[in-house]
């Protein structure tokens, strides 16, 4: 099967290709170019001068389209990866709140399947937890929350290959054998919900902690206790060149200003964006799978209002947001949103960008930066063509 986009503003990793044309054969990119050509057979789709992006890749998504991956069932997975494909997330890893072994165990299998089918846009199961500090414990179910185990890790790296990232607060009692144990097996392992200083990340980044999770919540920056001074969680980040960070770009978890200097220190190639959806993102439901969990003011609080608990933003919103209030040019925007989480999930060989031989996960967006078409490995998502 062939497809052609034509008259398109192609983002390529060598930059904006105008007037250009790509071309679709089965699931994979056969070639982007702006050659004028004429491919006999193939459905033509005329994109009429809008942006042609690569498609997003979500490595922090709790659910949408009213359900979670918590739930740990096919329908439940099926369901939110249709919602979240709509809005421009073309692959995902499918992530799971502070849970207990049974549901990690579900989850897996059920991740595991989905991986396993053909063109599948489900790439691994990322593990929020369970191995938090309680007092940044924020929207995670405090009763799940332990120091990690390694009686209760190890068997489940071992069994399942589905996991490729394990968050930890790495100032917890074996934390470090944590780190060092998972990223051996080619885990990503990531700072969270965490109190650490400066020493504890200089250390956890040793023993193999690259990441942070929703870089700026549930961690602290610059404080005092009593007369002196202390660098945060943040802070301690940004000192480490290497490490890799996420964000919430939906302007409310993090306001604008500080998107961009995210930007500025991190830049594109160490920053990522992610929804960190819970089920009623994408979603007529006002309901969280977490009955703590309300929805106010375009995002999840739990009902107390002591904390953020996760957003309802999906991926084209986190574009905008990036272009329209934090002024970071469209083509960053797209990168963080592509490129970068695929370069630190280990995926870019085949996902992050529009190249030839890469999978076919294309999105096109309008001036507004509103979603027109999605195609994800090759097959136009239904539901989205508006051309």
């Amino acid at each position: 099967m062939l497809t052609q986009i034509i008259n398109a503003k192609i983002l390529t990793p060598q930059g904006w290709l105008k007037d250009g044309s790509l071309i679709i054969r089965d699931n994979k990119i056969l070639e982007v170019t702006n050659c004028d050509l004429a491919v006999v057979g193939a459905e033509l789709f005329d994109a009429r001068g809008m942006y042609v992006v690569p498609g997003g890749v979500d490595i922090h998504v709790h659910g949408g389209g009213g359900r979670d991956f918590m739930e740990g069932t096919e329908e439940a997975f099926r369901t939110a990866i249709a919602a979240h494909m709509k809005h421009g997330t073309t692959s995902i890893f499918p992530t799971l709140s502070s849970s207990t072994i049974p549901m990690i165990e579900a989850a897996a299998e059920t991740c595991t399947k989905m991986m396993n089918e053909p063109d599948s846009p489900v790439l691994g199961l990322h593990l929020e937890g369970h191995y938090l500090n309680m007092k940044m414990a924020g929207g995670q179910i405090p009763e799940n929350i332990k120091d990690p185990d390694p009686m209760e890790y190890i068997p489940l790296v071992e069994k399942w290959d589905c996991i490729k990232r394990w968050d930890a607060a790495p100032e917890l009692p074996g934390a470090m054998q944590f780190g060092k144990y998972i990223t051996a097996k080619g885990i990503i392992a990531s700072v969270a919900h965490t109190q650490a200083e400066f020493d504890d990340i200089h250390t956890s980044y040793a023993n193999g902690f690259t990441h942070a999770t929703h870089f700026y919540n549930a961690m602290p920056g610059f404080h005092k206790r009593r007369e002196y001074k202390y660098e945060g969680t943040v802070e301690s980040i940004y000192l480490h060149d290497d490490m890799t960070v996420e964000v919430v770009a939906d302007g409310i978890h993090v306001p604008p200003t500080i998107l961009r200097l995210v930007y500025k220190v991190k830049g594109v190639e160490r920053a990522c964006v992610i929804t960190d959806a819970l089920a009623c993102a994408a979603s007529d439901s006002n309901t969280a799978f977490d009955p703590r969990v309300i929805i106010e003011d375009g995002v999840c609080k739990l009902a107390d209002r002591s904390a953020l608990a996760g957003s309802i933003a999906t991926m084209d919103r986190l574009i905008r947001t990036l272009v329209q209030k934090a002024d970071i040019p469209l083509e960053d925007a797209v990168r963080m949103a592509s490129e970068t989480p695929a370069k630190i999930m280990n995926v870019y060989d085949r996902k992050g960008s529009l190249q030839k031989d890469k999978d076919a996960d294309i999105l096109i967006l309008d001036e507004d930066l509103k979603i027109r078409a999605v195609w994800a490995m090759g097959k136009l998502v239904e539901g989205t063509l508006s051309l």
